[in-house]
């Protein structure tokens, strides 16, 4: 019997700041990266319960989804990997006192576009910089348009 093929869902938050982007520096398969706060769905979770605990982890701050920036599919040639990814546009809060983040976490920063452009070599994935340009195009789609009963 075949398998069925499913993709990786993700999730990622942007979160802008005075034209600042609240991102992580992290390790991924063993190279310093930047990323939004991101990461996989688990099993039973709503997306927007997923995208609310990753920030946490992530970067020790509540978040509060306001609508979604866009959806992507992704194929990583390096691990052969295709995700498919929701990233929500948001506001959190500042980090709480005594979280603690996840340990492939290495410390959270307010990059501006332009400081992303010359990291680019090192984000974690093209869709790092699509999910802000996609918010920077004004692109919002209502949190509705998911219907997770």
């Amino acid at each position: 019997m075949n398998q069925i093929w499913t993709p990786h869902l993700t999730v990622a938050a942007v979160i802008e700041r005075d034209g600042r982007y609240l991102m992580v520096e992290e390790i991924s398969d063993g190279q310093q990266v930047f990323n939004q706060p991101a990461g996989h769905v688990e099993e039973h979770e709503t997306l927007l319960a997923a995208v609310r605990r990753e920030v946490m982890e992530e970067t020790g701050r509540d978040f509060e989804p306001e609508a979604i920036c866009g959806i992507y599919r992704w194929h990583n040639p390096h691990n052969q990997v295709t995700y498919l990814r929701i990233s929500y546009a948001g506001r959190c809060s500042e980090r709480l006192p005594g979280s603690e983040l996840d340990r492939d976490i290495l410390a959270t920063h307010w990059l501006d576009y332009a400081q992303l452009q010359a990291h680019q070599a090192q984000l974690r994935s093209p869709l790092v910089l699509r999910g802000i340009e996609d918010y920077l195009a004004g692109q919002r789609l209502p949190l509705d348009l998911v219907d997770e009963r």
